[in-house]
């Protein structure tokens, strides 16, 4: 892992970020998605780059047996706490797993800090070897046009810097953040909506399925209000999932989930 991607994790800068306006609506349709594509309880999952658990947790207490692997020490620790959650510091390229010894793998996090299409392969790859022959992987990725979308919304390009971070992740994909300001995203790697499922396809993974995350939602004005009201809450996920799949609004997502599946032979 890269120092500067070490040291935004090891600040504590993503812990309440899952809990709160887009973070909160990422998370929702996240775990409802999951809810429709994991093998039920009491399945065993692998949260690779799971960071402190906000998804192996809950898995935990659905009764799901839950192995959680990430780079950042100080991250795992936090996860051991977690009642159900095994833990260990590992790379999601080298698992520290057995082969096809969990029938999910988790990717939520790992391919968005690989910047080199390579050490992305070897993490579809590393997911295909440890889950079970028809086991299912279900991997985020940040969509390419995340920093031109968030530069506006956020005021991000109020800062001429910001300006150039933005180009270079629209012509490489290569989300960098050279001065370390404080607000911008981490170093990162910003897929094309058509990449991921290309990448899990050469790693030997059939893909079922590319969803929308957020859609253009995460945008809305008020957001916080919406997923302040269970009513109001329950119709913005009701309505994304019947447009999940629409790939014209896939680019306007600030996330993408991936779902594909070791063959059975």
């Amino acid at each position: 892992m890269r120092a500067e991607i070490r040291d935004y994790y090891e600040r504590g800068l993503e812990d309440a970020r899952l809990s709160l306006g887009a973070g909160r609506l990422e998370f929702l349709r996240t775990w409802d998605v999951l809810n429709r594509v994991l093998p039920r309880p009491p399945a065993t999952v692998l949260d690779v780059g799971g960071a402190t658990g906000a998804y192996a947790g809950p898995l935990a207490a659905e009764g799901y047996r839950v192995a959680l692997v990430d780079p950042v020490p100080a991250q795992v620790e936090i996860a051991a706490s977690l009642p159900g959650v095994d833990v260990a510091v590992g790379d999601a390229r080298s698992l520290p797993v057995l082969d096809g010894c969990v029938d999910a793998v988790l990717l939520l996090g790992p391919l968005y800090h690989l910047t080199e299409r390579e050490d992305r392969l070897r993490t579809w790859r590393e997911a295909r070897r440890v889950v079970k022959p028809g086991g299912v992987v279900v991997a985020a990725t940040i969509s390419r046009f995340a920093s031109l979308l968030d530069g506006f919304v956020k005021g991000y390009l109020s800062d001429p810097d910001f300006d150039g971070v933005v180009r270079g992740a629209l012509a490489t994909g290569e989300h960098r953040n050279p001065e370390h300001v404080a607000g911008w995203f981490t170093t990162a790697y910003f897929h094309h909506p058509a990449e991921p499922a290309a990448e899990a396809a050469e790693a030997g993974l059939p893909v079922d399925r590319v969803v929308l995350v957020e859609g253009p939602l995460w945008m809305v004005s008020g957001l916080g209000d919406v997923l302040g009201d269970e009513r109001r809450t329950r119709q913005m996920l009701d309505l994304l999932r019947e447009v999940e799949s629409e790939v014209t609004l896939f680019g306007a997502s600030s996330h993408l989930l991936t779902v594909a599946h070791r063959p059975e032979r």
